[in-house]
């Protein structure tokens, strides 16, 4: 982040036009070692910057060729499937695509959980280890900026790593001369179920980054968090099916992130899903859904702010 909204300053200047010990948008932090004249550029400043910090990490713009080895290769990985079902429907002259904008982004689940396991500890957990977290919420920045920030940088970044690949396939369906109203109305569709994605998969792996400055440890307990309960729900979904407990495989998608966005999506976005049997939700089913993700994002983000309140001291 640039300095300037950290620099230092004559504390008469810092507080001029204010009584002693009252702090104000204009005031900056004193490090005592160097005067300050420039702008004071505030909250707003140091928000933005500390998102577009986090945002270019996420892909390792800014920073060493090693950092930038593991995002951009699961970045293609993310990329080439969706380049290839393009061809395959350019040069077959098919009448529709393979797989639909929704379907795409859920099948690679696993590669989405690994970049998102990767990136969320180097927002958070960095900045835990070396106790910097204080620093930031001296002057301008307060913990509700930090935390804002950081979940608003990496829903951004794993919104850029869906809707890319979505666009490919978007823009394949337009040279193979699909319906044009129909792929738009996918793409469109298809970009709000990344955004869904993005928001809550972001939330859940911020809190469990935040939870241990041990990056490894965070890795890990993200790619757990979010592969094992799918694992998990997908074979009880597959029992139940065999027992044609029909009514049991929509209520045991609420235990898994991934399952919980397959539903919405296939409910809501137009989309099918990878249910036993293609089994659709019910309106009791689908309402519980929608709350759970509500509740699942706000709870992350008031997970994010206790952790600081901590953390900040």
């Amino acid at each position: 982040m640039p300095s300037e909204p950290h620099a230092s300053t004559s504390t008469s200047v810092a507080t001029a036009g204010r009584p002693p010990g009252q702090r104000g948008d204009d005031v900056i932090h004193n490090i005592g070692y160097r005067n300050y004249d420039g702008p004071r550029l505030g909250r707003g400043y140091a928000r933005t910057s500390l998102f577009e910090q986090s945002l270019r990490g996420a892909y390792g713009l800014g920073r060493s060729a090693k950092s930038k080895v593991l995002p951009m290769i699961l970045f293609a990985v993310m990329c080439v499937p969706a380049a290839i079902v393009v061809a395959v429907t350019v040069f077959t002259k098919a009448k529709q695509m393979p797989v639909d904008y929704n379907e795409y982004v859920v099948q690679m689940q696993p590669v989405i959980g690994v970049y998102i396991a990767a990136m969320a500890p180097q927002a958070v957990s960095l900045d835990l280890r070396f106790r910097v977290v204080p620093l930031y919420f001296s002057r301008p920045i307060e913990r509700g900026d930090y935390v804002g920030a950081k979940y608003a940088a990496l829903t951004a970044a794993v919104f850029v790593f869906t809707a890319t690949s979505v666009l490919i396939l978007y823009v394949g369906a337009l040279l193979a001369k699909l319906d044009f109203g129909d792929e738009t109305k996918g793409f469109a569709l298809g970009l709000v179920c990344c955004l869904v994605f993005s928001v809550l998969h972001a939330g859940i792996a911020l809190a469990v980054a935040a939870a241990t400055p041990r990056r490894g440890f965070g890795v890990a307990a993200i790619i757990a968090v979010m592969t094992i309960p799918y694992m998990l729900v997908s074979a009880l979904q597959a029992i139940v099916a065999e027992q044609d407990n029909a009514a049991a495989i929509g209520w045991l998608g609420l235990a898994s992130p991934g399952s919980l966005v397959d539903g919405l999506q296939s409910k809501l976005l137009d989309g099918h899903n990878a249910f036993p049997r293609g089994e659709e939700l019910t309106s009791m089913q689908t309402s519980a859904y929608v709350a759970l993700t509500l509740v699942l994002i706000a709870g992350t983000y008031a997970l994010l702010l206790r952790r600081y309140r901590k953390a900040g001291l």
